[in-house]
């Protein structure tokens, strides 16, 4: 296929309860929509990896209702699912994705429907399906594996897309490239996990899925494990219920009953000492944890990124600059484009500069 101007690219990200598209020309979005899914008509599906072709039927719906020229779509790119554990990049969709996407091979999750419904709509438009920095990305160094338990190593598992975009256009800003820098990321949403990528690829970073480094608004984060166990035998708690404690009903919301941080900020302003405590120690923990990925990186940071929705707090993000800002400069990325990332992914390899990876 010969290099098209500005091509047409579609982006797809499929959540628990919606399915967001994006329609870029080039590096521009055009055309973007979040697709609700009602409850009951997920209900009939077993899997969250069988309702790719009810998402996609919605999806080329919408898009026809739009007035889109499908034909002029150049590359559809999925939200990475849980896939085996692979380098960064962004990845052709095979048949072998597939399978692993169908089968659940390292779990069952909506995001499997990304690399499904991409394949599918590019073989009905001749055009080619990818997937870019899924969750599963691993790039851990020898020694980030070891935890010092043989029966559990240390897994890479972050915010492998929104890290790896903010960490390019942090070079960037450092007139750098990616795979000549040396930067720490600390995404900061739901869940947070803080990355060393060097040279091009993220050599150590913490779990942030299920209860390594920080706590965050929802997740505990690493805590102490001889009183962990303790509480997990002492016939309170099912397994369940421990699962809970570390995602979802950990960290803030555990501590203030919110995991809104406008929330939390609004109690400070009132006078709410506990509320206060808690905010600031979640930004202790990130600090530290940036502070050793320092170490990590023998102290030759070019730069520091602070992204994900808790990036939009001033407040807060000032308390980390406190302690961090001696080690590296800053910079601040509120938020996170998970399409414009997607979408960057694969106008990377239509443009040649970057080649497309193999599943």
């Amino acid at each position: 296929m010969s290099e098209i101007k500005d091509p047409l690219i579609l982006a797809i990200n499929p959540g628990s309860t919606s399915t967001k598209i994006s329609l870029f020309k080039g590096e521009k979005e055009i055309l973007t929509e979040n697709i609700a899914h009602k409850i009951e008509e997920l209900a009939r599906f077993n899997r969250a990896s069988d309702q790719d072709l009810y998402r996609m039927e919605l999806i080329i719906r919408y898009l026809r209702e739009q007035k889109v020229n499908l034909s002029e779509i150049a590359a559809v790119v999925g939200r990475g699912g849980l896939v085996r554990p692979i380098e960064g990049g962004t990845y052709i969709v095979t048949e072998q994705m597939v399978a692993d996407l169908k089968k659940g091979i390292m779990g069952d999750h909506p995001s499997n429907c990304g690399g499904l419904i991409a394949y599918a709509i590019s073989k009905a438009l001749g055009c080619q399906a990818y997937i870019v920095d899924p969750v599963v990305v691993d790039e851990l160094q020898e020694l980030a594996r070891i935890s010092g338990m043989p029966l559990i190593p240390r897994k890479s598992i972050f915010h492998a897309l929104n890290q790896k975009a903010v960490a390019r256009e942090t070079a960037k800003k450092l007139g750098k490239k990616y795979r000549e820098s040396s930067i720490i990321v600390a995404h900061m949403g739901g869940g947070v996990t803080v990355g060393a990528h060097y040279r091009g690829k993220v050599i150590d970073v913490n779990n942030g899925l299920d209860g390594d480094g920080p706590f965050s608004p929802e997740r505990s984060g690493g805590v102490p494990v001889g009183d962990l166990v303790k509480v997990a035998f002492s016939g309170t708690y099912t397994y369940q219920d421990m699962k809970k404690l570390i995602k979802g009903h950990g960290g803030m919301v555990a501590y203030l009953g919110t995991h809104d941080l406008r929330v939390v900020e609004d109690r400070i302003d009132k006078g709410d000492s506990e509320a206060k405590l808690i905010f600031e120690a979640m930004a202790y923990q990130i600090a530290k944890e940036i502070g050793a990925l320092a170490t990590v990186l023998f102290g030759q940071v070019d730069a520091i990124a602070l992204t994900g929705g808790v990036a939009k707090s001033k407040r807060f993000v000032d308390l980390i600059k406190k302690r961090v800002s001696f080690i590296a400069p800053i910079y601040i990325f509120p938020g996170e484009e998970e399409m414009r990332a997607l979408a960057l992914g694969a106008l990377r390899v239509l443009n040649k500069e970057e080649e497309a990876k193999v599943y």
